[in-house]
């Protein structure tokens, strides 16, 4: 899984990162209020495991996932692998105790929702982060590679849009409810660091922007979310000033051209064009040799930082990198 629009799909644009901000500050919003209404909106063990239709779709799995990511398993009473798969992922939302939702939506009752989402067989597994939907897998996946795929979606629900989870009352639901604890979410110690930064690109300071993500990197090296953040305004701020029908001109007419190539794969992915970025990345270290091909690589793994390093984009480029190196 990898989600990365803002919902892990890759595509990166400043409209975006200005919605994954808008999304954690309405996150951040609606939990400040929750408090000043004196309580945190705690919810039974049982309630994080729902049955979802076309008709309450919009209230149960748009609008919640405002505040916490929404796992769907779309399901049918007739297909066996569903009935292997359901009660594992029911057991994973109590285990993983308000730090996602599991919705289940009976295909059979509500075929709409099956071709909206495209789907051509089940079980069929969806989530939707912040009103963005986004698929994970399909069929009766291991549990190993359930949870991996679960962590990465809290993961990227955190650190892109402020989603927090939402709190479990382990006690309402009698004795086997209480031997769940709560799910405890510390505030990280960089928050206004990240906004200062966020802030910054918003307003299109992408220099700014570069200097909020080092400052968070220079006291915490690991912080995945300024590691992403800070690749992403490093490469908004290369694009800022470019003439994009000057670089491809020059790109198409010197493809010997290293740094054209470069700059030219820089516009590809502001634009979207994430596999044509990479493709043309990996042509030209295939081509080159010694710094140029130096250059070419290193500006090629920083961009799989800006997608992410479990998009499949990512994966195959890496892959296809790794054939024309050795």
């Amino acid at each position: 899984m990898q989600p990365r629009n803002m919902s892990m799909s890759g595509v990166v644009d400043l409209a975006a990162m200005k919605a994954a901000g808008e999304a954690k500050v309405k996150a951040e919003q609606a939990r400040a209020e929750a408090a000043r209404q004196g309580g945190g909106g705690a919810v039974p063990p049982s309630a994080l495991v729902i049955d979802v239709d076309e008709a309450g779709f919009e209230r149960d799995v748009l609008q919640r996932s405002a505040e916490v990511p929404v796992v769907i398993d779309f399901w049918a009473e007739w297909c066996e692998p569903c009935k292997q798969l359901g009660p594992l992922l029911e057991r994973l939302a109590r285990e993983y105790n308000g730090r996602f939702l599991l919705a289940k939506v009976d295909v059979d009752a509500n075929q709409m929702l099956m071709q909206q989402f495209g789907i051509q067989g089940i079980p069929a597994v969806f989530a939707v982060v912040a009103g963005q939907a986004l698929p994970l897998f399909q069929g009766a996946a291991p549990e190993a590679q359930i949870r991996q795929t679960l962590d990465q979606l809290i993961q990227v629900g955190e650190e892109r849009f402020g989603l927090t989870g939402i709190a479990v009352d382990a006690a309402a639901d009698g004795p086997e409810g209480a031997e769940q604890g709560p799910a405890e979410v510390p505030a990280g110690p960089y928050d206004a660091l990240l906004e200062a930064a966020v802030r910054a690109l918003d307003a299109n300071d992408f220099a700014g922007a570069v200097q909020a993500y080092k400052n968070v990197l220079s006291d915490d090296p690991a912080n995945t979310e300024a590691k992403l953040g800070l690749a992403q305004a490093e490469l908004l701020s290369r694009v800022q000033d470019m003439d994009p029908q000057q670089v491809r001109n020059d790109a198409a007419e010197r493809p010997g051209d290293v740094a054209a190539q470069i700059a030219a794969t820089d516009l590809d992915l502001v634009g979207g064009h994430v596999e044509d970025a990479f493709g043309r990345l990996v042509e030209t270290v295939r081509r080159n040799f010694g710094d140029d091909r130096d250059a070419a690589r290193l500006r090629l793994l920083e961009l799989f930082e800006v997608i992410g390093p479990e998009d499949p984009r990512v994966v195959a480029a890496r892959t296809a990198l790794a054939r024309v190196l050795f």
